[in-house]
């Protein structure tokens, strides 16, 4: 199999059998290209399928030489892995030469997490007399209250809550549905935003479904909550790093903090690869929204 073939076939492995995003697939795809470069400079190996353990070694040692930092150097070697485990499945090669590739040590710095104070200082400082006002304040409690990532709040559906049974249905990474509970403080300012300023806006077509909002009426971009997150904070005088992403890590600590049990938060969270009829496998609705009612502080 040569480089084209090899390549092609691996990316639609990575969107079909994967699922994976599509800027991992693009980056995966482009790190291969880079592999295959370096094997064109050698006059030992010329195909995919010819490349040796030791071959692949060198290649991650010139990367780390050309000053590559430790997460990308990190994410190429499991592109790298990724595509000869492809290779095994279309059996193209016998032995996946880079199950020994070592993945550079990355330092992971833990993001700051507000306290259940700032978080309610930061929801009472909005002014409701405002139309963006009741808007915000259900933003901060939905971040909050169910640990959505920035990028699910804002293409976050009506259709896709449940209110009665006080769930949201998910889109995540990787195209990955979830079931989220929806705490009773969020699902009452989601409701009183839907019912209240949100009837009052010009609603441009195709905008109908969205939950959130600008003022013409077109869904919220990230940058938008990126903004509102950060000039909230600012404004109670916190001084931590402050995005959206605080308000999910928050959401968890305080959860495991108030004693959930971490396999529910890691399901809420969607950090496993759950699809809606997993979740009933792995763990039960009502078992999920007895974690969060019980150890939530907003709940």
């Amino acid at each position: 199999m040569d480089w084209q073939r090899a390549i092609q076939g691996f990316k639609s492995y990575l969107q079909l059998e994967r699922s994976l995003s599509a800027n991992t697939v693009e980056a995966y795809v482009r790190d291969i290209g880079q592999l295959q470069s370096f094997a064109s400079l050698s006059n030992e190996v010329s195909l995919p399928t010819e490349l040796t353990v030791d071959f692949l070694k060198s290649f991650v040692q010139q990367i780390a030489e050309i000053g590559l930092s430790a997460n990308t150097q990190s994410r190429m070697v499991s592109g790298i892995r990724a595509f000869y485990k492809y290779l095994l499945l279309e059996d193209k090669i016998e032995v996946n030469p880079s199950e020994l590739l070592e993945t550079p040590k990355i330092g992971r710095k833990l993001p700051d997490t507000l306290s259940r104070e700032e978080i309610i200082e930061m929801i009472e400082s909005l002014d409701l007399s405002k139309p963006e006002g009741e808007r915000n304040r259900a933003i901060l409690e939905t971040l909050y209250g169910s640990g959505l990532r920035v990028s699910e709040l804002v293409n976050l559906k009506i259709s896709n809550i449940y209110f009665n049974d006080g769930f949201m249905r998910i889109l995540g990474k990787g195209s990955k549905e979830r079931l989220v509970p929806l705490g009773g403080i969020s699902a009452k300012r989601i409701g009183q935003y839907l019912k209240g300023a949100r009837l009052h806006l010009d609603i441009k077509k195709g905008a109908d479904d969205f939950v959130f909002l600008n003022r013409r009426g077109s869904p919220l971009s990230r940058v938008m909550v990126f903004n509102i997150v950060k000039q909230t904070a600012e404004k109670c005088g916190i001084k931590k790093s402050i995005s959206p992403h605080t308000l999910r890590h928050s959401f968890a600590t305080h959860l495991i903090e108030g004693g959930a049990d971490l396999r529910a938060v890691q399901d809420m969270l969607g950090h496993e690869s759950i699809t809606t009829t997993e979740i009933y496998t792995h763990l039960d609705r009502d078992y999920l929204r007895s974690n969060i009612i019980e150890f939530h502080p907003r709940s």
